[in-house]
């Protein structure tokens, strides 16, 4: 499981920000060349980053987890001659996990005609949530079926739309939609059990 990062409260000058920058273009530039020691320290850079964002996703499984992490980074490492050094590194990682995890779970989203959920019946009051942990809120999320679960994350954690969403998953925006409020209705009556 990778270590977790201590969260520091200093806030890097201009110059020392550039030398980051540097660092990180040469630490790329030696992973492209396949250096083995510098795909370690950029494992032990994002690793912390990636897990947490798996672990929205598959929250008390971590054999599932853990091989998303691997095969997350074996994309990276296979595609990081591919990262242009336009926008933020952190934002192409994300994106691979995203795709990764999606990957994982396509086969369990069928494309199924569902009944319509009305809007108002999935809708989440925020006062019961903002009483919960982040831990507790992750684990009510956890127990809902794999595909809601994961159309659920992509659109409230991840913000894709259901366009995006539903191409990415291969069914219809309707279905996507159908799932999306299916999980918020769920949710809605798990939190509302849970804080009884």
């Amino acid at each position: 499981m990778p270590k977790i990062l201590q969260v520091s409260t200093h806030f890097p000058t201009s110059e020392q920000s550039s030398s980051r920058a540097d660092d990180l273009h040469n630490l790329i530039k030696d992973c492209v060349a396949h250096s083995r020691s510098a795909q370690k320290k950029l494992y032990d850079l994002y690793s912390p980053e990636v897990w947490g964002i798996i672990k929205k996703f598959v929250y008390n499984n971590d054999p599932v987890a853990k091989e998303i992490l691997n095969d997350s980074f074996f994309k990276i490492f296979r595609d990081i001659s591919q990262y242009s050094f336009q926008g933020a590194f952190e934002g192409w990682i994300r994106k691979i996990v995203v795709r990764t995890i999606t990957d994982h779970f396509r086969k369990n989203v069928k494309d199924e005609p569902h009944k319509e959920i009305e809007e108002c019946d999935a809708y989440i009051n925020s006062e019961p949530v903002e009483n919960l942990s982040h831990k507790e809120l992750l684990k009510i999320i956890d127990t809902l079926p794999d595909a809601q679960r994961e159309i659920f994350n992509l659109f409230v954690f991840e913000n894709y739309s259901h366009k995006e969403i539903a191409k990415m998953l291969n069914i219809k925006q309707n279905n996507c939609r159908w799932h999306l409020n299916d999980a918020r209705r769920r949710l809605k009556e798990k939190i509302s059990h849970f804080i009884k």
